[in-house]
């Protein structure tokens, strides 16, 4: 295994990376998106797709992301520059860990925006400022909330802060001290939300959309909302599961660790829709999704149930923990870039980082007031950070790492650091070679709008391309392998 210069952090245990990973994995879209996407596109029959779309997409490429930095013991660009080296090919192979690492920051850059509506409203909860008789006075406490750069700002700058004193902490005292307390505790609160559901009158109603088993609405669009939540769910691309995996101990099965986080992650977020929509259903509101959601109707759902300003507070409190826990995954790969690499302290690192986060942060959260006609091609810069990261860094991204990994590496790299049986190992080069790049190009396909992607009733046509490709890239794939190598 290749070893660095300095000695690597390490969590605690296996449970440390599956809660930090966890952590990273639930954010903000989890609470409400998949919740959302599963009842539009068929319950139970949604669920089952998505499933099977974590295991042929997400799974593989996340064993791939933990496997290339507990192998390089690094951040996402010395990881990976490691790891190619330990092959003899091209250290240009590097450019996949910045582009992760910048896709990591500059997803960041607005989500602390994003993830400071959630402590605005925890305050705005227990201090009373959430009263209004409709949806639109909701509205526009919401639109009130983003117009004020001051308070728009403020609420931002105290995400920020509250991310680089965790990280400047360490990996151990850090990061894995929070989210050993963090994601439990969100697990409870989830659990009491839950049960509160279930008195409210609407749980019926929860169940039924998100679990009733209705494959005649999962259509060509559901299918392709599995499989991209499939990859952007479990923070792939972005730098922080390649970060993680460069702490998890050498004994930790990589295979064993992915899958439970795949499981957890999947749980909470239904667990999430089993506590918002019986409040939804409970007063006669849509469950549509988006902020709306989360900011207008839910509110407004509370407010009118017994106990509801109580368990208001309860939820923006699990909220902004989803919030926080992601925001810690998605600056630690450029803090440990920084201090591998520039020899200062992880304070000092965590502390710079912040400081342009900040400022780039603010240009988004002026997207909401004072710049929102600042726009290039029709884009705020808020948008264009999400465009170019979610629909071009990110697909881009995993789509070089398995091709790396499945092509161009030593076969034994990945045998030695996976640890599977031969039959495992069989199974997971398969995906990686073959099913996850093809996944991951039906989603930067349909996500550019390229081409208009119909499944239908031709699954067993696309099977059949599906080992048509195989067989044909097997036949290839010593070629191939130079080809990419250089």
């Amino acid at each position: 295994m290749t070893t660095p210069q300095q000695p690597r952090a390490q969590w605690l245990g296996r449970w440390g990376f599956v809660l930090a990973a966890t952590g990273s994995a639930v954010g903000l879209g989890n609470i409400w998106k998949f919740p959302y996407i599963t009842g539009e596109h068929g319950g139970g029959a949604f669920v089952l797709i998505y499933l099977a779309c974590i295991l042929a997409v997400g799974v593989p490429v996340m064993m791939t992301e933990i496997a290339f930095g507990r192998r390089g013991r690094g951040s996402p660009i010395d990881a990976v520059r490691r790891v190619v080296t330990e092959s003899g090919r091209s250290s240009l192979w590097s450019l996949l860990g910045w582009m992760a690492m910048l896709a990591g920051f500059m997803i960041l850059s607005f989500y602390v925006v994003v993830a400071g509506w959630s402590f605005a409203y925890l305050w705005k909860a227990v201090s009373g400022g959430l009263a209004g008789a409709s949806v639109d006075d909701m509205a526009a406490i919401f639109a009130a909330n983003n117009a004020n750069p001051l308070n728009l700002g403020f609420w931002s700058t105290l995400v920020t802060l509250a991310t680089m004193l965790i990280v400047g902490k360490g990996v151990q005292a850090g990061i894995e001290k929070s989210v050993r307390w963090m994601m439990p505790g969100l697990v409870v609160m989830l659990v009491i939300l839950i049960g509160y559901g279930m008195f409210s009158g609407g749980f019926i109603d929860a169940l039924r959309f998100l679990f009733v088993f209705d494959a005649g609405s999962l259509s060509s669009d559901g299918m392709l909302a599995a499989l991209g939540h499939a990859f952007f769910t479990l923070s792939l691309a972005s730098g922080a599961i390649l970060t993680y995996g460069s702490y998890l101990p050498a004994r930790a099965s990589i295979a064993r660790t992915t899958v439970t986080v795949a499981i957890a992650d999947t749980l909470v977020a239904l667990m999430a829709g089993l506590a918002i929509f019986p409040v939804i259903f409970a007063n006669g509101m849509s469950p549509e999704g988006g902020p709306g959601l989360l900011f207008m109707s839910l509110p407004l759902a509370f407010q009118a149930m017994p106990l509801g300003g109580l368990f208001a507070i309860l939820f923006f409190v699990m909220l902004s923990m989803a919030a926080l826990t992601s925001a810690i995954s998605m600056v630690e790969a450029t803090v440990s870039w920084l201090v591998d690499n520039k020899a200062v302290s992880r304070r000092t690192a965590a502390w710079g980082t912040g400081i342009v986060l900040w400022l780039v942060s603010t240009l988004a959260m002026l997207s909401f007031n004072v710049g929102a006609d600042w726009t290039l091609a029709g884009r705020h810069f808020f948008d264009w950070l999400d465009y170019l990261t979610s629909r071009w860094m990110m697909p881009l991204g995993g789509l070089g790492m398995v091709l790396l990994a499945g092509f161009v590496l030593n076969s034994a790299t990945f045998r030695d650091e996976l640890g599977l049986s031969p039959r495992w190992h069989a199974l997971w080069l398969f995906m990686v070679r073959y099913v996850s790049p093809l996944g991951i190009l039906v989603i930067f396909v349909d996500a550019l709008g390229i081409a208009r992607i119909e499944f239908g009733a031709h699954w067993p046509w696309l099977a059949a391309v599906l080992v048509a490709i195989s067989v044909i890239g097997e036949l290839a794939s010593p070629r191939l392998r130079r080809t990419l190598a250089g």
